[in-house]
């Protein structure tokens, strides 16, 4: 977090840790840029697309797993918490740390699938890219509904990927080292809306 979100932060971090913790299992909350979010239920075909990645992932590179829902700490003091909709990390990554929110050290990859709700879409395409880049996560991986597209955010430098390539529905879509994962997105237009 920079020094000017420090001190606009809505909460502190402890504050919020505390309010996620107490949250009803239905209430997921992220804390992203010094302000607090909710994270909308994922509708059906947001767990589809999910779904159909995490089995491209783990066909390709079985040493993988892509982990739904994982909770990181992010930006760049690791004073950020989001849940991403999926985290690609060598397999057992996360199981020895401890608490619900993981260090993205060795985090390969983050995904994000759009919702249709204005504030997470906000969200997805600007605050967490920005926040997984801090945290220097090689590749962000956007499912952009909206536009029906991918977009592959890569090579984070200084704060921020300085690659991003944007792939329609259908296209193949190579991920970059280290993910090094190439994906058949037809599928997808079965999601589209």
């Amino acid at each position: 977090m920079t020094p000017s979100t420090a001190a606009h932060a809505q909460m502190t971090l402890t504050d919020f840790e505390t309010l996620a913790r107490r949250a009803p299992e239905t209430v997921t909350l992220e804390f992203v840029n010094g302000k607090l979010g909710v994270k909308p239920l994922p509708d059906q075909r947001h767990g589809a697309i999910v779904m159909w990645l995490l089995r491209q992932c783990m066909q390709q590179r079985p040493e993988l797993a892509l982990y739904p829902e994982q909770g990181l700490k992010v930006e760049s003091y690791r004073t950020g918490r989001a849940r991403a909709d999926g985290a690609l990390a060598p397999y057992d990554h996360y199981a020895a740390q401890e608490g619900e929110w993981a260090d993205p050290a060795g985090t390969l990859m983050v995904v994000e699938v759009t919702s249709f709700d204005p504030d997470a879409d906000q969200r997805d395409r600007d605050e967490k890219r920005a926040a997984y880049a801090q945290a220097d996560i090689p590749v962000y991986l956007l499912v952009d509904r909206d536009q029906d597209m991918l977009t592959v955010h890569s090579d984070p430098q200084d704060g921020m990927y300085r690659q991003t390539v944007s792939y329609a529905y259908g296209e193949a879509v190579t991920l970059p080292a280290p993910v090094r994962i190439t994906l058949d997105t037809e599928k997808l237009k079965d999601y589209a809306n």
